[in-house]
């Protein structure tokens, strides 16, 4: 070229840039892993090269060069909740992009409402695993076992519900203290001044997102919309039998019921027990969570009247993309694995 600067066209190579800086390719391998060897002019000549050419290292292809992979492990929940099942339809396609990077995951099911089952299976994870991604209980026992395995120097990321007291590396979901406060004020407002009870129905209070969630609606509620009063949660286990039965217990009991607010999974069972009673859609006022099919059905009826949901492919993706930033040394990019808070009226239905 007249200016004496290789031009390259596409994605800048190593090779590129060994080129441009005059270097051998092995010479210019080290300056960019910082590895020792190599003069400063040189180091500054290869530099210069990697700015001028904007090369970017290709992590999968300098795995593939150390012959280097990872093997991950998502422990998920068993059961029928719908959330549930959409976060493991979207790890199995993680898994796919996860390949080409030469990493590699495995999924696990277990009840993690049961806190020993769930300890013994984090207790239990084989060597040969480089990270593992569990949707976790907030139990000492639980805590011990991530503890343990930062201790083997195996990094864990909590999905969907968190266990901030261990020493996992990140928490992969929404603020769910905010998820209730923002329940609470739709809760507020769609009921327009009007006086009674509200009830709340939550999976787990051992759950920290159940929980969390249920002290968020909470505290708005008290704080700002003195008519309303929040009966005590009752837990459903996420199953909608279990949720149908509390759910008719309150409607007999609780004459001024005027809300329901539930936390985790179970709207079938919060459906039936309404049409048993022969309670109309917007009679009462009720927030959900999470986008499902039955979710968006009961939204487009307007017997669900706002709710509050997660994207799970986001946060599949984000549990892989952190547990290999991790393992790769890499940097973690904080406003990318930031997980929304989503808000869906059957007006805004994607």
């Amino acid at each position: 070229m007249a200016d004496g600067v290789a031009r390259v066209t596409g994605r800048a190579t190593l090779e590129d840039v060994a080129r441009a800086a005059g270097v051998s390719l092995a010479t210019a391998d080290r300056v960019v892993n910082r590895r020792d060897g190599v003069r400063d002019k040189t180091v500054a000549r290869v530099e210069a090269a990697i700015a001028r050419l904007g090369y970017r290292a290709d992590p999968a292809a300098a795995r593939l060069a150390r012959n280097q992979s990872f093997r991950f492990l998502f422990i998920l929940p068993t059961g029928a909740n719908s959330f549930m099942t959409l976060l493991a339809e979207q790890v199995a396609r993680t898994a796919e992009w996860l390949a080409d990077q030469r990493a590699y995951l495995d999924i696990e099911h277990v009840d993690v409402f049961e806190p020993e089952a769930l300890a013994a299976v984090l207790e239990t994870v084989p060597p040969g695993y480089h990270g593992v991604a569990t949707v976790a209980l907030d139990h000492p026992r639980v805590r011990a076992a991530i503890d343990d395995l930062a201790d083997r120097d195996v990094p864990v990321v909590t999905l969907v519900s968190d266990v901030p007291s261990s020493r996992r590396v990140h928490y992969v979901g929404i603020d769910n203290p905010a998820a209730g406060r923002t329940a609470a004020t739709l809760m507020g407002r769609f009921l327009r001044g009007q006086t009674g009870t509200v009830g709340v129905i939550a999976g787990s209070l051992a759950l920290r997102d159940h929980a969390e969630r249920q002290f968020g609606f909470t505290q708005v509620i008290s704080r700002e919309y003195p008519g309303l009063v929040v009966l005590p949660a009752i837990e459903g286990r996420d199953d909608s039998e279990r949720t149908r039965l509390a759910v008719s217990t309150m409607l007999e009991r609780e004459k001024d019921l005027v809300g329901i607010y539930n936390v985790g999974a179970g709207n079938r069972g919060v459906a039936a027990a309404l049409q048993q009673a022969g309670r109309r859609a917007g009679e009462i006022a009720w927030i959900a969570h999470e986008l499902t099919a039955h979710s968006r059905r009961y939204l487009l009826n307007g017997e669900i009247d706002a709710l509050i949901s997660q994207n799970p492919g986001h946060e599949a993706r984000s549990a892989g993309r952190v547990l290999l930033a991790y393992c790769s040394g890499n940097p973690m990019l904080p406003d990318q694995e930031r997980i929304g808070i989503d808000i869906f009226l059957r007006d805004n239905l994607p």
